[in-house]
């Protein structure tokens, strides 16, 4: 019929086209979204191979800068694209340095770091005692005895003693204060003992600073003491009372005071509590300065300082002592009414006096920052009881 006939003639046609070695026009171009050079890149820098349909694979090897464009971003036969240039190679440490210029570059200028732990005074200091093991305690400082009127005033459970069990200095130059408990001692005097120590030198100037480096222990029933009164014989509290670092029962707070008139009128107190969570763990740093021009009575200023930091100003009180006759104060107290009547466990409780001295001025700015402190209403005046 004649549509066989028009069939067979294209059949013919195709069989004289296949075996006339004719090839498709797209027979080697290549799929969409490949180069034919890809394979000739260097190792190291492969690009990895281009997406197919949908989303792509990760990046290739090496530097991995990129993948081929998709269907339809480029033709088949369109170079690669040009790679960035590598990574600078850097230095070992140099990218650190970097870093580190960058940021101080964006930052400003950090704020001063705490004084050191432990150690010496960078300034002129007029007086420093010796916690030497070849030297006696009571070398520079008188022991106080017994319990005191009234349990030192405070109905306090501890007797004072100068025994080296109780005070002593250690091979690495420190002077401990040591209170004991042991409840089952025969007698009251001996089931609670520690050290009360007073300095033979006074501040015995109009201008300084004192300053210690503390461990305080901290548990209930404990109450130690780093203080001032004035030179013997003295009337309490008109005389004036400047307690620098005290804690009681383990609550791990500084209570800076000041003491003046009469101990039954709240206005003439200022006490101020700082928490030190490890105050018992480290040496905290404690500084307090003055300055009474003329050793005028009742006059002048002081200002107290913990671990580099102001806590608290005052003015002289009128009707006091001249602060260049007070006399330092080392002691561990026990039980009584400042605790709450709590006792102290069975034990002993160290109070680690690691450094101690009297300086012309402040470190890290002298009466300059003395002056900034004071006067920045930041630094607090303290509270009345």
């Amino acid at each position: 019929m004649p549509w066989k006939d028009k069939l067979k003639q294209l059949k013919g046609e195709f069989d004289s086209l296949v075996s006339g070695g004719g090839q498709s026009s797209h027979a080697q171009a290549p799929p969409p979204g490949h180069y034919q050079q890809q394979q000739q890149q260097p190792p190291g820098y492969g690009y990895g191979p281009g997406p197919g349909p949908g989303p792509g694979p990760g990046p290739g090897p090496g530097y991995g800068y990129g993948h081929g464009p998709g269907p339809g971003h480029a033709p088949p036969n369109a170079p690669p694209p040009v790679p960035p240039h590598p990574p600078q190679q850097t230095r070992p440490g140099e990218q650190e340095q970097q870093q580190q210029q960058q940021q101080q570059q964006q930052q400003p200028p950090p704020v001063p770091p705490h004084p050191p732990a432990t150690g010496a005074a960078s300034g002129p200091v007029y007086w420093r005692p010796q916690f030497r093991p070849d030297v006696p305690v009571t070398a520079e400082w008188d022991a106080k005895l017994g319990n005191g009127p009234d349990g030192w005033g405070n109905q306090e459970l501890e007797h004072y003693t100068a025994n080296p069990e109780n005070a002593f200095h250690t091979p690495d130059g420190r002077l401990v204060i040591r209170a004991v408990a042991n409840s089952a001692a025969p007698s009251r005097e001996q089931r609670y003992t520690s050290a009360r120590l007073v300095s033979r030198q006074t501040l015995s100037r109009d201008r300084g600073v004192l300053t210690g480096f503390i461990v305080s222990p901290c548990a209930p029933g404990i109450w130690p003491a780093f203080w001032l009164l004035p030179r013997e014989p003295f009337a309490w509290p008109t005389d004036g009372e400047i307690d620098i670092a005290e804690t009681w029962n383990g609550d791990r707070e500084n209570h800076t005071c000041l003491h003046w008139g009469q101990h039954h009128e709240p206005q003439k107190h200022r006490v101020l509590g700082t928490r030190i969570p490890d105050m018992h763990a480290r040496p905290v740093r404690y500084d307090f300065a003055w300055d009474q021009p003329g050793g005028q009575a009742g006059q002048g200023r002081m200002l107290w300082y913990i671990d580099g930091r102001p806590v608290m100003k005052a003015q002289v009180p009128p009707g006091t002592r001249p602060l260049r006759d007070m006399t330092i104060l080392l002691n561990v107290a026990m039980g009584g009414n400042v605790c709450a009547g709590k006792t102290p466990a069975d034990g002993y409780y160290d109070m680690v006096v690691c450094a101690l001295w009297m300086a012309d001025e402040l470190e890290y700015g002298g009466w300059g920052r003395f002056e900034h402190d004071w006067g920045n209403p930041g630094t607090p005046q303290g509270n009345t009881y």
